[in-house]
């Protein structure tokens, strides 16, 4: 979540600029940013960890899984 005061800093960034090419640039880039953000769909907060594992990575914590998780000790019970 972008805070309050970054969004503020950016701002006083944005006014002290002086030049007509840097303000172009920079409406440039807001407007791809827009049509770029409206044209993604929305992912949700794990889709940036899929895929970075290895399939031996993935196999060795389905590994552990299931030999941590998975098995019932009686004793735990009483």
């Amino acid at each position: 979540m972008v805070s309050e005061a970054r969004k503020l800093h950016v701002i006083e960034e944005v006014l002290k600029i002086k030049s007509d090419d840097t303000l172009s640039a920079l409406e440039d880039f807001l407007r791809k940013a827009k049509i770029k953000s409206k044209s993604k769909p929305k992912r949700s907060a794990f889709a940036e960890f899929s895929g970075i594992w290895s399939k031996e990575e993935a196999e060795e914590i389905e590994r552990a899984i299931k030999e941590g998780c998975e098995t019932i000790h009686p004793d735990d019970w009483k």
